[in-house]
C-alpha cells in the first residue's frame, strides 16, 4: 500500500503514535519517528524494525518553529520523498477553567495546535515541490463536543480541526490532501487506572459500550493516508464508538 513512501509521525514514542508508525510500516512505508527525547523512541523503533521497513529516529520539540524547519529539511535531504505526515504529538493539562493556570493553557495550545502548524508548515515546501503528499492531523472528539475540565485541550483540538480544513483548501491545488481523525476514549495507561465506577460511567456514553484501542486510530490514519482516500480532503473522521451520533 505504501511501498516506496516515507511517513513522518510526531509523538511516536508510545500509544497512538507508536501504533500509527507500526501500521504504516506494515503497509510498506519507511518511517521517521519523532518525539521530544530521542531515547523515548527505542520501543517504537524496535517494533517498526520487526516489519523490515527502514526507521529513522528524530528528536523534535514540535513547539519550536525553527527546530521543526531544521528537522524536516534533514528528512527531505535524507529520504527520496516525503509523502505522509501524521501530526500526532499532543498533551493534556486538565483542570477546571477557573483554576487553570496560564502555563497549563499555553502548554497545551503550544504542543497540540502550534505544533501541528509548525510541522505542517515545515513539510509543505517539500510536498508542494513533489506536487503530492498527505497530512493527517490527530484531533479529538473533545474538539467537537467540549468537555468539562478540558477547556485548553478542547480549544486546541477544535483549532486543529479548523486548521485541517483551511490547510486542505490551500493545498488541494498542489495535490496535497489534509484530513483529521478525532479519537474518542482510547485504551491507555490512564484509562486502565480509572476506578470501575468512572469507567462504567464513561462506557455509558459510548453506544458501542467499549473503549477503542490505538490500532483503531492507526487503521483510520492508514486509510486517509492511502490511495483509497484519494478523493477525501478536509474531512474529520470520528473514531469514538458512536459518541457523537
Amino acid at each position: 500500500m505504501f511501498e516506496g513512501k516515507t511517513a513522518v509521525i510526531t509523538g511516536a514514542a508510545r500509544g497512538i503514535g507508536q501504533a500509527i508508525a507500526v501500521n504504516l510500516a506494515e503497509g510498506g512505508a519507511n518511517v521517521v519517528i519523532c518525539d521530544l527525547e530521542s531515547e523515548w523512541l527505542e520501543e517504537t523503533a524496535e517494533a517498526v524494525g520487526k516489519t523490515g521497513r527502514k526507521v529513522v529516529c528524530k528528536e523534535l520539540n514540535v513547539t519550536d518553529h525553527d527546530a521543526a524547519q531544521t528537522v524536516f529539511q534533514e528528512i527531505a535531504s535524507e529520504c527520496n520523498s516525503l509523502d505522509i505526515l501524521v501530526n500526532n504529538a499532543g498533551i493534556t493539562r486538565d483542570g477546571l477553567l477557573m483554576r487553570m493556570s496560564e502555563a497549563d493553557w499555553d502548554a497545551v495550545l503550544a504542543v497540540n495546535l502550534k505544533g501541528t502548524f509548525n510541522c505542517t508548515k515545515a513539510v509543505t515546501r517539500t510536498m508542494m515541490k513533489q506536487r503530492s503528499g498527505v497530512i493527517v492531523n490527530i484531533a479529538s472528539v473533545i474538539g467537537i463536543s467540549g468537555n468539562a475540565g478540558q477547556a485548553n485541550y478542547g480549544a486546541s483540538k477544535a483549532g486543529v480541526i479548523a486548521f485541517t480544513k483551511s490547510a486542505a483548501k490551500e493545498l488541494a491545488s498542489r495535490n496535497i490532501r489534509v484530513n483529521a481523525v478525532a479519537p474518542g476514549f482510547i485504551t491507555s495507561k490512564m484509562t486502565d487506572a480509572l476506578p470501575d465506577e468512572v469507567r462504567d460511567k464513561l462506557l455509558e456514553s459510548i453506544p458501542l459500550r467499549k473503549f477503542g484501542n490505538p490500532v483503531d486510530v492507526a487503521d483510520a490514519v492508514a486509510f486517509l493516508a492511502s490511495d483509497r482516500a484519494a478523493y477525501v480532503t478536509g474531512e474529520v473522521l470520528n473514531i469514538s464508538g458512536g459518541m457523537l451520533m
